[in-house]
């Protein structure tokens, strides 16, 4: 196999494949590197502008992309959005689910709205993605899907944050459900779960908890709190996604790789 083009010739539909801010999210970085190695990738993303950055930079570098926008809370949105942009290709080879977010707060606290909002936005969008997809992979005799989840799904990170850590929890164990669901249909489905990273995605909650102009604190912080003495990026989260999609993992499915620079392994961190 060639190591340089691994996705030649494939459709990757990338959901949540924009950043939401300034810098390189693990969608976005996705998203490039499936297009590197030769993939046709449908960049979705509510934000069509965000979606468009991305497809810039992969056009950029003589790749092929496409912009789609979609809400993966809503049913509607997610069934236009296979009826119409990856209908078009006649295929899904792999579909990777890169949507997530969190709203901190103290359980006893929290809003039933806040709950369902990142309930919604974690996991029932995974579920929506993923159940249009596994026919078009079924019939086609096999795919790939990779979710991304979080180590919040295992340990405490020191801040309080229930919903997110419970819909995490649910990505690992809903993606194996779909692993052993459709291993006889060819269809593999494994997880990537990032540790601390360093993307446009943790400036807003963490600023929400730290406070204005603490954003250089906490990074710093979070990168203290690993053993490799960073935190990772985008780069780190789709290299791991890009393995498992890809036929080197041909016999992996239903499996977990934690990407987080060994904290996971540690004792006593405090990132906050």
């Amino acid at each position: 196999m060639d190591n340089a083009m691994r996705f030649r010739d494939r459709v990757v539909l990338v959901v949540g494949a924009g950043s939401v801010g300034p810098g390189l999210g693990n969608g976005k970085a996705a998203a490039i590197l499936y297009a590197r190695e030769g993939a046709r990738v449908i960049a979705a993303d509510v934000s069509i502008d965000a979606a468009a950055e991305t497809v810039r930079e992969i056009a950029g570098e003589g790749g092929l992309a496409e912009t789609a926008r979609v809400d993966v809370t809503s049913e509607e949105s997610v069934a236009a959005l296979f009826a119409g942009p990856v209908a078009a290709h006649g295929r899904l080879d792999v579909l990777h689910n890169n949507v997530g977010m969190t709203r901190p707060g103290a359980t006893a606290s929290a809003s039933l709205a806040d709950w369902d909002f990142v309930f919604a936005l974690n996991l029932r969008s995974m579920f929506l993605t993923c159940r249009s997809a596994l026919p078009v992979m079924k019939a086609q005799g096999g795919g790939a899907i990779v979710n991304i989840a979080s180590i919040s799904a295992h340990r405490w990170l020191g801040s309080p944050m229930a919903s997110y850590d419970a819909s995490k929890a649910g990505v690992i164990q809903f993606t194996r459900s779909i692993a052993l669901e459709h291993a006889a249909d060819g269809i593999r489905a494994n997880v990537v779960t990032p540790g601390l990273m360093d993307t446009p995605t943790i400036v807003a909650p963490y600023t929400a908890i730290a406070g204005e102009g603490q954003i250089d604190a906490v990074r710093a912080r979070r990168a203290a709190a690993v053993p490799m003495g960073r935190m990772g990026d985008g780069w780190d989260i789709g290299h791991a996604a890009l393995f498992l999609a890809s036929d080197h993992a041909r016999y992996i499915t239903g499996q977990e790789i934690v990407v987080d620079g060994g904290i996971t392994r540690a004792v006593g961190f405090n990132p906050k």
